[in-house]
């Protein structure tokens, strides 16, 4: 049974604070007034969505990166694929809806003279088996690629390099027309999700609730998993595998559920993201995607629970409102936050802070410690030879 124990107060406290949000942000959208001063608008209710969506994919790196030590540069592959599986089933909801009126088929297939819905889409009109698909498909290409990197022993940089050729070799396979998801434009067009109009307010509200929701659990699972005994072990692997494996430890095995669990994880931020965005398209598969989330934890903080959903919503809040003001400096911008929090912060923002307080309450504590030999040595001193 898990219990606060096993959690740890800061976990608990995030937790709390997530669902605080959850209520707090959709109250002040639905039930107050257009120009009240406390009313989130309209447009920030999905944009808000959208970067916990983000903080729930860096939270699923730094499972990986910061407790086992693999720096994946691909989990953006992950993330899309679990935004593709949402898409197929919003696209097949369209129905007759669509530009073609086709009742069966989306209408970029219409477009493409496709006679018969591909068996892949099969199950996609029912939501609970595009759900099983949103964990499934992330999580079994994860297991297969981890089984065999792991079992051959590939570490480090090599690790990185593989993970990236992987999620771009999805990129320009999701790019074909004839793959069957819509090729460069990828899905869109979504009208209803579970019977409910993706457009409404209640529903963005209701989706941004879900997602608060969501990232929670994950918070609450990762600091049961990485302060268990399964933890210790992760944090053995990452720090001395070589011994690690001498002692009688599996470490391909323990890196193989981190890296599946991690990529299921992935998989749903990108299912909440996509009736969010309104759209999945190759993109998300691109390489430099998974290297923004490498930054996101890097910045937060890798190895803590807060650092990367601190990062995700710090460094995405400061891209929106640099893109809109410098659009053509944000690049350098994210490239040089990267080289300094790498340079002078190599722990983060929430490491850095831990490490301080740590060391002023060492510092504290030695110098009660001499005060108190100090006055006991005033009060009792050695008798004169």
């Amino acid at each position: 049974m898990i219990t606060a124990r096993f959690l740890g107060p800061r976990a608990l406290w995030l937790a709390g604070l997530l669902v605080l949000v959850a209520v707090l942000v959709p109250l002040s959208n639905l039930a107050l007034e257009i120009g009240h001063p406390l009313r989130v608008p309209d447009h920030l209710v999905p944009l808000l969505g959208k970067y916990l969506s983000y903080a729930i994919l860096a939270l699923s790196l730094d499972l990986v990166w910061g407790y086992v030590g693999i720096l994946s540069l691909g989990h953006g592959a992950f993330f899309a694929l679990g935004g593709y599986a949402m898409g197929m089933y919003l696209m097949r909801q369209i129905g007759s809806r669509g530009v073609y009126a086709n009742p069966v088929l989306p209408d970029f297939m219409v477009f493409l003279n496709y006679k018969e819905l591909p068996w892949f889409w099969q199950g996609f009109d029912q939501f609970w088996f595009a759900a099983l698909m949103v964990l499934l498909v992330p999580g079994l290409l994860a297991f297969l690629f981890g089984f065999f990197a792991f079992r051959s022993r590939v570490t480090g940089v090599y690790l990185s390099i593989i993970t990236q050729a992987l999620t771009y070799a999805l990129l320009l396979a999701f790019f074909r027309n004839d793959m069957g998801f819509g090729g460069n434009n990828g899905l869109t067009d979504f009208k209803d999700i579970l019977g409910f109009s993706i457009q409404a307010g209640s529903t963005r509200a209701a989706l941004f609730a879900a997602t608060a929701i969501v990232l929670a659990l994950f918070v609450l699972m990762v600091s049961a998993v990485t302060r268990s005994k399964l933890g210790l072990l992760m944090v053995a692997v990452r720090d001395a595998e070589s011994r690690t494996r001498f002692l009688g430890w599996r470490a391909e095995h323990v890196k193989l559920f981190a890296f599946t669990l991690s990529a299921v994880m992935a998989g749903v931020a990108g299912a909440l993201y996509v009736p969010q965005v309104g759209i999945i398209n190759p993109g998300e598969f691109a390489p430099l995607n998974s290297i923004e989330v490498v930054v996101w934890t890097a910045v937060g903080g890798r190895g803590t629970i807060l650092g990367p959903v601190l990062g995700a919503l710090l460094v995405n809040g400061g891209k929106s409102y640099f893109t809109a003001a410098a659009p053509e400096s944000w690049l350098f911008v994210l490239g040089s936050l990267f080289v300094v929090v790498t340079l002078f912060l190599p722990r983060g923002i929430v490491g850095t802070i831990d490490h301080g307080w740590r060391a002023l309450s060492e510092r504290r504590r030695a110098a009660r410690a001499e005060k108190g030999v100090s006055s006991d040595a005033a009060t009792n001193p050695s008798p004169a030879e």
